[in-house]
């Protein structure tokens, strides 16, 4: 299988956009510009790895617009573009990759079928990039006069993610090194390696000015929020433990269900689904499917989560109430927060998980089972 990593390259510091806080790290729709770019190529199924390279100054802006992903350990940039670049290789030469893909942090509406056409054109050629032809009318000026008309037949406009052989832009910007090239093709083109192009896309646009930020948010008709409600039951059975929002707590009995039997996110993912209008667990994982016997309960709320990404959201809050006489859920109620936030990809203030009794009221105060509500909030932007 061929293994393809994402150089998220963002150790610029804005000249351009102006301000304290580099562009990259700039709220879009709710979120830090990065962690959209970032989520796009994480959740793409062509990429194994994803590295970031950064100013090391912007450590505790990275670690919050990543919070919750699956990413290689960052990298410190260098002092232009093309100095980042090859940091960044030199470090991914340790994973092994064989083929590479290198984007600019501040592109964040990359989309899944652009990284595919790209990651398409690697298989027969040893570079590629998605580009737009021009059809302006371009002039040549000089103290804001024209000197002449220059011809637009066969220019592109070039963005990322331009995709290569690992070992050969490895070695072509290692050769190339000290030099002011633009961007990796040119490194490829001096060289000497083929460089295809594949359509590129117009909302593929790069955030460079404070104006490109303000074109690109969503205006606030097309924000949505939506909110979902979830509940489940399970029995206790023979056993000496429970699962608890991915927590395992030791008790007298167990849960009987069909996977782990984890109410709690039972209940979530149903929260979930229901915000987005999805159905319910029971539609996506059905019971009768032995393929779900015993799974762990974070690949049903991961999936809810997935989906709600794909529909342009994110999660904005989970809140989940167990209801039981036992076991006691307040020793483990910090885990179990931690838990969900590393599951919904969430900061640990955007999660609460409280517990009470029905003062030995129906099943669970007769200590028959455990039940579970859950609440989100989901913000749809588009």
């Amino acid at each position: 299988m061929t293994q393809t990593a994402a150089l998220i390259v963002g150790a610029g510091r804005g000249h351009r956009f102006g301000g304290d806080m580099p562009k990259q790290y700039q709220p879009l729709n709710g979120e830090p510009v990065l962690r959209h770019t970032l989520r796009a190529f994480i959740n793409h199924p062509d990429i194994n790895a994803v590295q970031a390279v950064i100013h090391p100054d912007d450590l505790e802006l990275f670690e919050h617009a990543a919070r919750g992903f699956e990413l290689l350990a960052p990298v410190w940039g260098g002092e232009s573009r093309q100095d980042s670049v090859r940091l960044g290789l030199l470090h991914l030469k340790e994973t092994s990759p064989d083929q590479v893909l290198i984007h600019d942090a501040a592109r964040p509406f990359v989309d899944a079928d652009l990284i595919s056409l790209v990651t398409g054109a690697l298989r027969a050629h040893p570079g590629a990039i998605p580009a737009l032809p021009v059809t302006d009318t371009l002039k040549r000026g000089h103290n804001r006069k024209i000197d002449k008309t220059v011809p637009h037949e066969g220019l592109w406009r070039a963005q990322t993610p331009q995709g290569f052989k690992f070992k050969a832009i490895l070695k072509a910007h290692q050769s190339l090194a000290g030099q002011s090239l633009t961007d990796d093709a040119t490194v490829g083109e001096h060289a000497g390696i083929e460089v295809v192009i594949v359509e590129g896309s117009e909302d593929n646009v790069k955030i460079t000015t404070k104006k490109d930020l303000e074109r690109t948010q969503a205006p606030q008709s097309a924000t949505q929020f939506r909110t979902g409600y979830g509940y489940d039951v399970h029995a206790f059975g023979d056993g000496n433990r429970v699962v608890l929002c991915g927590v395992q707590i030791p008790h007298s009995q167990s849960l009987i269900g069909h996977s782990d039997a984890d109410v709690a996110l039972h209940a979530v993912t149903d929260a979930l689904l229901g915000a987005i209008g999805a159905g319910d667990i029971g539609e996506h994982f059905p019971p009768s499917n032995l393929k779900w016997r015993g799974t762990a309960s974070d690949q049903f709320v991961r999936h809810a989560v997935s989906l709600i990404e794909k529909c342009g959201g994110r999660v904005v809050n989970v809140d989940v109430t167990l209801v039981c006489q036992a076991p006691k859920i307040g020793p483990y109620r910090e885990a179990m927060c931690k838990r969900l936030t590393e599951i919904l990809n969430i900061a640990k203030g955007q999660v609460s998980v409280k517990a009470t009794t029905t003062e030995g009221l129906g099943f669970t105060g007769r200590n028959e089972g455990i039940a579970a509500h859950a609440i989100t909030s989901v913000c749809l932007v588009g």
